[in-house]
Formats: C-alpha cells, structure tokens, sequence
C-alpha cells in the first residue's frame, strides 16, 4: 500500500508546472461537449521584462468519455512572447539546448507540454518555443516566438 502512495504522490508532483507565475487569463469555449482553449500569461523566471502567452486545447469531460484517451490532453499549443517591461537577463542557459521555462502534464505520466527558452546571442535574440514532449513518441506540434533584445551600449 506504500508504494501506491509513492507511485499517487510522484505523479502529482509531476503535475506541477515548472514556473510558478502561470496565470490563467482567458478561456474559450469551443464546443457543447466542454472542451475549451486556455489561455496562460507566463513570466519568464530569468528573464524580467518578458511575458508569453501560451495557448493549448483542454478537453471537457463528455469528449474524454466519449473518445477515451481520459488522462490525456492533446499536444497542441500555441505560444507569442513579448516585451512586457524593461528587459534584465538572469543567470540563463546560454547553450544551443536552451532551458526550460514553463512545463505542464498534459497526461497522467507520460506527456507534458514545455517552453523552452534559446538565446541567440550573434542576433541579439530570445527564442520562445512551445512542444509537447512525450515518452512514447515524438511530437511535432511546435510553436514559436521571438523577443528582441535592445542592441548592447
């Protein structure tokens, strides 16, 4: 009975995003089965100055039993970034990889949704993308924003 509560409590912290500043802003009803587009402001935690607004699809409950897949939303997102104050850069992951910004669960285990932050430092350059990252297979649902940086004095 223990490892159940391991195995509950591991995929609940799974759930949690990464970046505590996501505020829900808008949600669009698109359908009489209740699913809805959800619309998120998030703060880039290293990066003072920069907003993106993520939107991604959310499933109602009747289209989950009608269509099965409960536990699961699907991968699309959508993403536009930009300057929202004066810009200061923290301590960020210059590499080609980048870092995450933002992840969310868009299943029980297996799928989360990501923004992920590259720097382009020869164009002076934020990149901002959104995709699904999931175990099983690959997703190749991306969206992408940029935000320029002020040329260096």
């Amino acid at each position: 009975m223990r490892a159940v509560y391991h195995i509950v409590g591991a995929a609940a912290f799974a759930l949690l995003p990464l970046s505590l500043s996501a505020e829900q802003v808008g949600e669009i009803g698109v359908d009489w089965a209740g699913n809805d587009i959800v619309i998120e402001a998030i703060e880039d935690p290293e990066v003072s100055g920069v907003t993106c607004h993520l939107a991604y699809f959310s499933r109602g409950l009747l289209d989950r039993l009608a269509k099965g897949k409960w536990f699961e939303d699907p991968s699309n997102s959508a993403i536009e970034c930009q300057q929202t104050g004066p810009i200061q850069i923290g301590d960020i992951d210059r590499s080609r990889d980048g870092e995450d910004v933002f992840r969310t669960s868009r299943s029980i285990i297996l799928k989360t949704l990501r923004i992920k932050r590259i720097f382009d430092a020869e164009n002076r350059t934020l990149i901002y993308v959104s995709h699904a990252r999931e175990l099983t297979e690959g997703s190749a649902k991306v969206s992408i924003s940029t935000v320029p940086l002020p040329p260096e004095d």
